[in-house]
């Protein structure tokens, strides 16, 4: 399962040499929603905007991150 999460204009990361930002989409990979949910607060603590489980995430969306999305 993927989760998706957002970030908002002063929400900036670095994890494995890319930086995450408001201009990406970073994808956590688990085996649940709850797990991919733990998961970004562990990377990324209280600084993004949405997390999305995989059923949830609108394709659409990516429109407004164009530097695409990042697996972390």
């Amino acid at each position: 399962m993927k989760t998706y999460v957002t970030f908002g204009q002063t929400h900036v990361h670095s994890i494995n040499g890319h930086t995450l930002d408001k201009d990406c989409v970073a994808v956590i990979t688990s085996d649940s929603a709850s797990e991919g949910r733990k998961k970004a607060f562990e990377l990324f603590g209280r600084k993004f905007s949405f997390e999305y489980p995989e059923e949830y995430w609108e394709e659409e969306s990516m429109i407004y991150y164009p530097r695409g999305y990042i697996n972390v």
